[in-house]
């Protein structure tokens, strides 16, 4: 038995690229980012704070979703499973690229202003947290869901 499983919490690089293929299908490309603190060894060592940058792909319902509420700066929870790609560039020298594959994703935080959009109050005011797991779901039903969004209570549909 084996498992691919990747479970993140970080805030996203640069806002989300989204893309419509076959049959209107969305796809959403996006980086994510990832601190460890720094800390001091027993030694007296300074170790500084890491951070490392993922690449995220988001498809179908949950690739609508980002492209409607998620921003640069977001606080995303994302659980997804990693997949390498390998192309030649023009000079024939292979490359590799190690993206996550998100299936689930919760919006924990948004710095979107109040006036038009989402708050930056964080997870604890915004409880709207898109639970939304890749499914198939049509455009409409996505669209007619959006729709449903309330201003006043920050909270989505779904």
């Amino acid at each position: 038995m084996s498992v691919n499983k990747v479970i993140l919490v970080g805030n996203v690089g640069k806002r989300p690229e989204v893309h419509y293929i076959k049959k209107g299908m969305a796809v959403a490309r996006f980086s994510l980012a990832t601190s460890e603190k720094g800390f001091t060894t027993q030694e007296g060592k300074e170790i500084p704070e890491r951070t490392e940058w993922h690449n995220i792909v988001v498809w179908k319902r949950l690739a609508e979703v980002v492209e409607e509420y998620v921003v640069k700066g977001a606080l995303l929870y994302i659980e997804g499973k990693l997949r390498t790609n390998s192309y030649e560039d023009k000079n024939g020298v292979r490359n590799y690229r190690t993206e996550i594959h998100a299936d689930v994703l919760k919006i924990l935080g948004n710095p979107r202003k109040k006036n038009d959009e989402l708050s930056r109050e964080g997870a604890e005011e915004n409880k709207q947290q898109t639970n939304a797991k890749a499914g198939s779901v049509s455009h409409d039903e996505v669209k007619s869901g959006l729709s449903a969004f309330n201003e006043e209570t920050n909270e989505i549909p779904f």
